[in-house]
């Protein structure tokens, strides 16, 4: 089975974060719930807490399918700031494996260089910091093995474009047809 590690900062994104494990769940996915601060209890920005499963530490993320940042301030602050996350980030993208970002969590990819020539989205007012992006007008991009999208307003389709990555179409479908989405 494939496994999506799900990374939590202090900060994070609440919906986000929440709305990307229950899609991929629903699809038949595993989810690690990995937690960056030392602790598996981690504050979103809006002071709803997350038990996480397991700490950064803990995991040698040899059976990663897909690395999956959610947004949210101070949140992706402190995924960007954590450097064991960005080496792992990078080890990924040299080996071609799906990353996923949504709202300002792309500025981590952009950063590290990962977004250069490749098409990606993320929140309104964060564009200047995907350094080599072409910058798209669509709420979710899938460009090469990266997966990027604009923020809350899109995290289903987020969640379904990591189900249809990793499990095809027409798991994907049924997640979808189940969450009504049209």
């Amino acid at each position: 089975m494939q496994k999506c590690y799900v990374f939590l900062a202090e900060g994070f994104e609440e919906t986000e974060a929440v709305g990307i494990i229950d899609v991929l769940r629903r699809g038949n996915l595993v989810v690690e719930i990995v937690s960056i601060t030392g602790q598996l209890h981690v504050a979103g920005a809006h002071q709803i807490s997350v038990n996480a499963d397991s700490l950064f530490e803990q995991n040698s993320f040899a059976d990663a399918a897909i690395l999956i940042l959610p947004g949210g301030m101070p949140g992706t602050t402190n995924l960007n700031n954590f450097e064991p996350l960005r080496q792992l980030l990078l080890r990924f993208n040299a080996a071609k494996k799906p990353i996923a970002a949504i709202c300002a969590a792309p500025l981590v990819l952009g950063g590290l260089g990962i977004l250069d020539g490749k098409e990606a989205i993320c929140y309104p007012g964060v564009e200047r910091k995907l350094e080599g992006a072409v910058i798209s007008k669509n709420n979710v991009v899938v460009s090469e093995n990266i997966i990027t999208s604009i923020g809350v307003i899109s995290v289903l389709e987020f969640g379904l474009s990591i189900v249809k990555e990793l499990q095809g179409d027409e798991v994907r479908d049924q997640v979808a047809a189940a969450l009504l989405v049209l």
